[in-house]
């Protein structure tokens, strides 16, 4: 059985949609495409032996692979050149680049190995990559290789082209590098890490011991210095491309780069070129309280101002900008406290709202400017679903687009002509089709006709709604025991995550397939999920509940959940568990040490123990920082508070976890005994912050299960 397609996209023309899709029951994807016309799909790229697995990458890919929690090998992503009429395919494997004109043979590119985040020109003529902390470019037909940067630094301490880490893993920002959209010119950025001490992370499990080094900003210390930089870029008379070299000055917009913020200490958001080739940029200031658009029509200038925002108790960043070639601007906001689209003029001057409410939209699918329709997702019709609705640019009525009750993946083609809807829902696996751009069907590209919850022996779990004890709804998901006995109390299990941003109750088929959560139900356990306060999707207030006190809304409202089910009659209030993984580690030991009354027996894998060992970006959007929050760090760290462990405890934890660092578990440890409290402990020495051995998941998974078995 092949799994569901993903990386779905359209090839420029429109004409078939293109995806990543395993054969068989494995990892390794391949490239499909599946035609519009004919309604036949055919294979694109079968990915050599060397790609199928890891073994062949720099450590600096496996780390983005990492961030981007990415198991798949293979094919696991490839890029269309936009604006050309010639068909450039642009796929990297193992740790190199190959390239594909029309219906042609795929081409390795010679000299691209070790290139990380490896992106065409829009008229498909280059490559551009980094390598060795630098940006390069070379030929998409083959050629000499060109060196454009030289500020990046072998040793990591400054890069060039490369996102930063907290970029990569709290902004939703994993480019380092943009074309113009006439390939004319680059706009990079330069990242420097001198400030940041290093934080060593030693590789005791390989046979070989071995240390690695990372720049990791924690929070209320320094972050890396980000300058942006434009250069341009000219063709010889070979057609091969050239950059002008930033040694001889011609960097574009200055020595010290563009001017993004006259605050000393901030982040690059985003940048974007518009569709006249001026530069834009997003930047956000270190308490991600205030944020700022501006536009560079001359790159050597402070920039224009195009928008500005004051947020409380914060801002989140999204990618749903957009600008149109009539120069009006697409805006997303929270202003509200609900994120909702607004169109600006190419001043940044506001011209109407577009949608408004108390719910979210979650993220704009498509823009189709000729028709003035902007399509989204959004949780209009129930935080539980995901639906397709549609808008006009000038205002109007709010169309809702896809119909099925459950949730929609959504990607449109370039023409705003077919969109690819990939549904699923508790009871039904994900099916893909294929619709016109005001929902008609065409055509199913992929269903599993014999995966419904009955077929697998599944029984999907129940939706319901509570309020907590300050009368606030609350969504919850319980999975029950088969045959469940009038009048016998069975123990539950809270599987938790319950940090900002997530949502894990959902109408949707990964809830019912929740594989370990179906196992403990099968055992005789009752499994709780709920999503409480301070996750994602239901506006600001809401997550906005543990602003600066994380650990204490969350922990109260997983209490109240037990205390609800225990008002059924099927709870055994004296053996309730807990596990979760990150912050779902952090909630599980924070349960045991907040509410030792309720929660007995806890699983906690890589849990953040103290927050001031965690990184900037992340922990200093909910808790400030700690020179003006000392009291919250100190109440939210699970340090303070092991003397109030009585239940039992396995912590779980990657001896390499470059995210959530072991050292997280060991001053946990270190607590722990001298507190003489007794606790378990499970690491996996060459596993990271999301565990990858098959071997080394059962092993987990059997330990956790008899855990429960043997405590609870």
């Amino acid at each position: 059985m092949a799994g569901v397609p993903s990386r779905i996209g359209f090839t420029p023309d429109s004409q078939n949609v293109t995806f990543l899709q395993a054969e068989g029951n494995n990892l390794v994807l391949q490239l499909w495409a599946w035609d519009i016309k004919t309604h036949t799909r055919r294979k694109l790229i079968e990915p050599p032996a060397q790609s199928q697995d890891e073994a062949n990458l720099s450590q600096e890919e496996k780390l983005r692979r990492e961030r981007a929690r990415l198991r798949e090998v293979g094919v696991t992503s490839y890029q269309f050149a936009a604006k050309t009429d010639q068909t450039v395919l642009l796929v990297p494997m193992a740790g190199k680049l190959y390239v594909r004109h029309d219906d042609g043979e795929l081409t390795e590119l010679a000299g691209s190995e070790g290139a990380i985040d490896a992106r065409l020109s829009p008229d498909g003529k280059r490559v551009a990559f980094v390598r060795d902390n630098q940006l390069w470019i070379v030929p998409s037909v083959g050629g000499k290789i060109y060196q454009v940067t030289t500020q990046g630094h072998e040793d990591g301490t400054i890069t060039a082209g490369l996102a930063e880490f907290v970029a990569q893993e709290e902004m939703g920002r994993s480019q380092g590098f943009w074309w113009q959209p006439d390939s004319q010119a680059m706009a990079y950025e330069v990242v420097d890490n001198r400030q940041i001490p290093k934080f060593v992370i030693s590789h005791t499990g390989d046979k070989e011991p071995s240390v690695e080094e990372h720049f990791y900003p924690f929070a209320g210390k320094a972050n890396a210095h980000v300058s942006l930089f434009v250069t341009s870029l000219t063709e010889t008379e070979t057609g091969q491309a050239t950059a002008e070299a930033q040694s001889r000055g011609h960097n574009l917009a200055g020595s010290d780069g563009l001017q993004l913020s006259d605050q000393e200490d901030f982040y690059l958001a985003r940048v974007a070129w518009r569709p006249d080739g001026v530069l834009t940029v997003q930047t956000e200031s270190r308490d991600q309280r205030s944020w700022k658009l501006k536009a560079f029509p001359n790159v050597r200038d402070e920039g224009e101002v195009l928008g500005e925002e004051l947020g409380h108790p914060w801002i989140n960043l999204n990618d749903d900008t957009r600008f149109l070639r009539s120069g009006e601007i697409l805006w997303a906001s929270e202003r509200t406290g609900f994120k909702h689209l607004y169109l600006l003029d190419k001043k940044g001057q506001p011209l109407r709202t577009l949608t408004t409410g108390e719910w979210m939209v979650i993220n704009v699918v498509a823009l189709d400017e000729p028709r003035r329709l902007v399509y989204f997702r959004a949780t209009r019709d129930g935080v539980r679903e995901r639906q397709l609705y549609m808008v006009s640019l000038d205002g109007g009525e709010i169309r809702r687009i896809t119909q099925e009750a459950g949730w929609h993946d959504v990607t449109f083609s370039s023409d705003g002509n077919y969109f690819v809807d990939t549904f699923s829902s508790l009871e039904h696996a994900a099916t893909v089709t294929l619709r016109r751009s005001e929902g008609e069907y065409v055509a199913t590209l992929f269903e599993n006709k014999d995966s419904t919850a009955v077929t697998l022996g599944f029984r999907p779990p129940e939706l319901f709604s509570f309020q907590n004890r300050s009368g606030v709804e609350l969504h919850g998901a319980i999975y029950l025991p088969p045959s469940m006995q009038p009048e016998h109390r069975y123990p539950l299990i809270v599987s938790v995550y319950g940090g900002p941003q997530a949502q894990r109750v959902m109408d949707e088929w990964s809830l019912t397939i929740d594989l370990r959560a179906q196992y403990l139900a099968q055992q005789g356990y009752i499994v709780l999920k709920l999503d409480n306060r301070g996750s994602g999707n239901r506006g600001l207030a809401f997550e906005g509940a543990l602003a600066g006190q994380m650990g204490y809304p969350e922990v109260d409202d997983q209490v109240d959940g037990v205390r609800f089910l225990a008002q059924r009659g099927y709870v055994d209030t004296e053996r309730v568990g807990i596990y979760g993984w990150s912050y779902g580690g952090y909630m599980t030991v924070m349960c045991l040490l907040r509410a030792p009354e309720m929660f007995k027996v806890g699983v906690a894998g890589a849990p953040v123990t103290d927050w001031y060992g965690y990184d900037t970006h992340y922990t200093e959007r909910y808790m400030g920082l700690p020179t003006t929050n000392p009291e919250g760090y100190e109440r939210s760290a699970a340090l303070t508070h092991v003397e109030n462990l009585a239940g039992k405890l396995l912590l779980v934890h990657g001896l390499i976890d470059e995210n959530v660092h072991f050292r997280h578990t060991a001053r946990l440890i270190e607590a722990l005994t001298a507190a003489q409290k007794t606790y378990d402990l499970m690491v996996f020495p060459s596993e990271r912050h999301m565990p990858r051995n098959a071997k080394g998941l059962e092993y987990m998974e059997r330990r956790l299960t008899e855990y429960f078995a043997t405590y609870l």
